[in-house]
C-alpha cells in the first residue's frame, strides 16, 4: 500500500451497475456485503452480462503546496503563521496540504489561500492531470536527426545488444568518461527495445536530469509518448500516471526519479540508471529502499536489461564488474575528439600552486574564499566570452554566526548544532531539523545584537563575485535552496545553457550530468569539504564529486581547465583526480576497505537508536539492547560496534546512538537487529531502526 499514490490508497471501491431504464445504481463494498442472497444473485447476473463494473472513487482532494516566489518574501515580521508556512515549503519542498496542517497545526488552509492570493504560494490539485503528463513540444523537424555513433559507442552497442534478448534479465555497467556520449548510447538501446515491442524506463537522481532525459527521448522518438514522473508532481498527476501505466496503451518511455520504479509499467525491456553512483538513488525516510536493488529485481522479473551508467561508478558496482558479476563496456574517449580538461591544484593556504603538467609552484594571495589565481582565471574566462562554473559544496550565506558579546555561536536549541545564516531569507536555519529563527534578532544566550558571520556559503560567494568580475557579468546560483522549486532550478539551468549567465555558482548539484559546451573553466572553491566526515564513503564521494564537476569543462570546441583549491595539495589522493585515474583510485580505495572490512568485503547494517533527550531510562535501555545484539551476533559471525553516540548525537530534541554491524550475509544482520528489538520490548520512548547498506552514516 505504501507504494501507491496517496489518492489511490484512500480511494473507495464502488460497484456501478445499470438498474434498468437507464437509471444507474451504485453500491459500496460494505453495502454489497449486507445484500440478501437473492439480491446478490441478481447482481451476479448483471456482472456476468457486463452491466456491472468496479471503479475507485477518490477521496477528498489533497492539493500540493509549493512556493511560487523566491525569498525574501513581502510578509510582515509579525505574520508568524505565514512565515512558518513559507519556511516549511522552502525547507521541505512541495508538500501536501494535509502534511502542512499536520506539521504546523490545523487552521492553515485559510492562511495558505491568503499566501496564494499574494502570489507567494501555489496550490495545485492536479487539474488537467492528463495534460500535465504530455511531453513538451518537439521542435521541427519531426524526423529526428541523431549524430552518428562514434567507434566507441558502436562497439559498446554491439556488446550490449545481445543482453536485450536475455530472458532472465541481466545487469550491465557503462563506464564512460564525462562527455563520452552515454546518453546517445542509451537512446540507441531504447530504439532497439521499442522496435522489439517493449518499454523503456530512464532514471536519473534528480528532477532536472530526469527532465533532460525526457526531452532527449521526446526528440529522438517524436512518434512515441514519453512520460515524466517524479515526487514533486501534484497527487492527481501521479495518480493519473499510475493508473495510465497499467493500461495496454501505456507510454512507451518513462523518464523519472527513483519513485518511477514503482509505476506498473508493462513489458519492460530496458531500465537505465544514469549517474548510478549518486546517493539520491537511496531513499532514507518513510519506506527506505535502494533504487538499484529495486531496479535489479524489476529487471529480473520482466526479463529486461538493467543498464548502470557513470563516469565514476560506485566502488561496489565497479568491483562487481571486475569480478564479472556485472559485465562492463567502456567509453574511454570524449565525443568529438576533445580531451579532458587540464586540472591544477591551488593551495588555499596561499603559498603553493601545483600544476598537473609541469609541477610548477608559485605564490598567490586570497580574495575572499577564492585565491588570486582563481579570481584572475574567472576574469579571463568571462572577458573571452566563455562561461565558468564554481563549486562550493556548502549552502547558505555563512555556516556560523558568532555572537561578539558572549563569544558563542548561535546554535539550534533542538540539535545543539550551529545555525546557518541565509541572507536572502533573513533567517538562521538548522539544516538537519529545519528549526529557524529570524535574523537580526537578539542572541538567545546573552541578548546581544552584534554578530560576526564566519565561513562562506554559496550565497555569500555569489555576492563576493560582484566585486571580482567585470561590470555587467551575470552570476547565477544553483543549490538546494534554489531547487526547492523544481521549475526554478530548471529555469536557472536553461538560462545558463542559453548564455544568459556567464558564471554559475552552486553546490554538488552542478556536477550531475549537465552539458554546457561554452564552459571552459571550473573552479572548486574548497575541495576539502566532506573528505573527513565520519563515513567510510567520504573519500569515494569526494573523488566522484571532483571528477564529475571537472567533467563539465571543455565539452565544446574549446579546451577546458579546472582549478581545485585545497589545503592539502600534497595528498596523493589528488593525483588520481588530476589524471582522471578512476581505476587507480579504485584499487587504493579497495585495499583500504579490505583492510578495514567495509563493503564490498562485508555486508553493512546500521542500527539507529533514538530517544527524547530528557528520557532518563534511555541510555540503560539502549545498552541492554546493544548487549542483546552482541550476544546474538557472536554465533552468526557478525561484528557489532557500539552502541555509541552518533556523529550528530542530538537531532530534533532526540539523543541518537548508532550500532554498526558487519556481517557475512544479510539475514544474519536482520536476526541481530531482531534481538535488539526484542530486548527493547514495548518501550515506545526508544526508537530502533535498521538501515541496510547505509548511505548516510551521520
Amino acid at each position: 500500500m505504501a507504494l501507491l499514490p496517496k489518492g489511490l490508497r484512500t480511494s473507495r471501491l464502488v460497484f456501478a451497475y445499470d438498474s434498468g431504464g437507464g437509471v444507474p445504481g451504485r453500491l459500496t463494498a460494505r453495502s454489497l456485503a449486507r445484500c440478501a442472497p437473492e439480491r446478490l444473485a441478481e447482481l451476479a447476473g448483471l456482472w456476468r452480462a457486463g452491466a456491472m463494473g468496479c471503479l475507485a472513487e477518490a477521496g477528498q482532494a489533497d492539493p500540493l503546496c509549493s512556493l511560487a516566489a523566491d525569498p525574501p518574501w513581502p510578509v510582515r515580521p509579525g505574520a508568524a503563521r505565514q512565515l512558518a508556512i513559507l519556511d516549511l515549503l522552502c525547507d521541505q519542498g512541495p508538500s501536501l496540504l494535509s502534511d502542512v496542517n499536520r506539521r504546523l497545526g490545523p487552521g492553515m488552509t485559510g492562511i495558505l489561500r491568503r499566501l496564494v492570493a499574494m502570489g507567494l504560494v501555489r496550490l495545485d490539485a492536479g487539474d488537467g492531470a492528463e495534460d500535465a503528463l504530455a511531453p513538451p513540444g518537439v521542435a521541427e523537424p519531426v524526423t529526428p536527426v541523431l549524430p552518428p555513433l562514434t567507434a566507441d559507442q558502436a562497439e559498446a552497442l554491439a556488446a550490449l545488444t545481445p543482453a536485450l534478448a536475455a530472458p532472465d534479465g541481466v545487469p550491465r555497467l557503462v563506464f564512460g568518461v564525462t562527455g563520452s556520449g552515454k546518453t546517445r548510447l542509451y537512446l540507441e538501446l531504447a530504439k532497439l527495445t521499442l522496435e522489439a515491442g517493449k518499454r523503456v524506463l530512464l532514471l536519473a537522481p534528480e528532477v532536472a536530469l530526469a527532465a533532460r532525459l525526457q526531452q532527449a527521448a521526446a526528440k529522438a522518438f517524436p512518434d512515441r509518448t514519453v512520460l515524466l514522473s517524479h515526487g514533486y508532481q501534484p497527487p492527481a498527476v501521479r495518480e493519473t500516471a499510475f493508473c495510465r501505466m497499467a493500461r495496454p496503451d501505456a507510454p512507451s518511455i518513462v523518464a523519472g526519479t527513483r519513485s518511477a520504479l514503482f509505476l506498473p509499467l508493462r513489458d519492460l525491456g530496458l531500465i537505465i540508471l544514469d549517474e548510478e553512483h549518486d546517493g539520491a538513488f537511496k531513499q532514507e525516510d518513510r519506506l527506505p529502499y535502494q533504487a538499484k536493488e529495486v531496479a535489479f529485481f524489476r529487471a529480473r522479473q520482466a526479463g529486461a536489461l538493467l543498464l548502470l551508467g557513470s563516469a565514476t561508478p560506485d566502488v561496489k558496482t565497479f568491483q562487481a564488474a571486475r569480478l564479472g558479476q556485472v559485465p562492463m563496456v567502456s567509453l574511454p574517449r570524449r565525443i568529438g575528439g576533445g580531451g579532458l580538461p587540464e586540472i591544477e591544484l591551488v593551495d588555499l593556504r596561499g603559498t603553493t600552486k601545483v600544476t598537473a603538467v609541469a609541477g610548477q609552484r608559485e605564490t598567490g594571495d586570497r580574495v575572499g574564499i577564492l585565491t588570486e589565481r582563481a579570481s584572475q582565471a574567472l576574469i579571463e574566462t568571462v572577458s573571452a566570452g566563455d562561461q565558468a562554473m564554481i563549486l562550493l559544496n556548502r549552502r547558505g550565506y555563512a555556516p556560523l554566526l558568532f555572537c561578539l558579546d558572549c563569544e558563542n555561536p548561535v546554535r539550534c536549541p533542538r540539535c545543539e548544532l550551529s545555525l546557518t545564516y541565509h541572507k536572502d531569507r533573513e533567517r538562521l536555519i538548522c539544516h538537519y531539523c529545519g528549526y529557524s529563527r529570524p535574523h537580526p534578532s537578539p542572541c538567545p544566550i546573552c541578548g546581544g545584537t552584534t554578530f560576526l558571520p564566519m565561513g562562506v556559503g554559496a550565497e555569500l560567494l555569489e555576492e563576493q563575485l560582484a566585486g571580482i568580475l567585470p561590470d555587467g557579468t551575470t552570476v547565477l546560483r544553483l543549490d538546494r535552496d534554489v531547487a526547492r522549486r523544481p521549475e526554478r532550478a530548471e529555469a536557472v539551468l536553461a538560462d545558463f545553457a542559453a548564455g544568459r549567465g556567464q558564471v554559475l555558482v552552486g553546490t554538488q548539484m552542478l556536477s550531475k550530468g549537465h552539458h554546457f559546451p561554452d564552459v571552459t573553466l571550473v573552479v572548486v572553491a574548497d575541495a576539502d569539504l566532506g573528505r573527513n566526515l565520519p563515513d567510510y564513503r567520504a573519500t569515494e564521494r569526494t573523488f566522484q564529486l571532483l571528477t564529475q564537476v571537472a567533467g563539465r569543462a571543455g565539452r565544446g570546441e574549446r579546451p577546458g581547465r579546472v582549478l581545485i583549491q585545497t589545503r592539502t595539495p600534497q595528498d596523493p589522493f589528488f593525483q588520481y583526480v588530476i589524471t582522471n585515474d578512476f581505476e587507480g583510485f579504485f584499487e587504493l580505495e579497495l585495499s583500504r576497505r579490505r583492510r578495514l572490512s567495509y563493503p564490498p568485503f562485508t555486508h553493512l547494517g546500521l542500527a539507529r537508536f533514538s530517544f527524547p533527550r530528557d528520557e532518563g531510562a534511555g541510555p540503560g535501555l539502549v545498552e541492554a539492547a546493544g548487549e542483546a545484539m552482541r550476544l546474538a551476533a557472536a554465533p552468526l559471525g557478525v561484528r557489532v560496534l557500539g552502541p555509541a553516540p552518533a556523529p550528530l548525537s542530538l537531532l530534533a530534541g532526540r539523543r541518537r546512538l548508532h550500532c554498526l554491524m558487519k556481517s557475512p550475509d544479510w539475514p544474519s544482520l536482520r536476526r541481530v537487529f531482531a534481538a535488539g528489538r526484542e530486548a527493547l520490548g514495548k518501550s515506545g520512548r526508544v526508537r530502533l531502526t535498521l538501515d541496510l547498506d547505509p548511505v548516510d552514516m551521520l
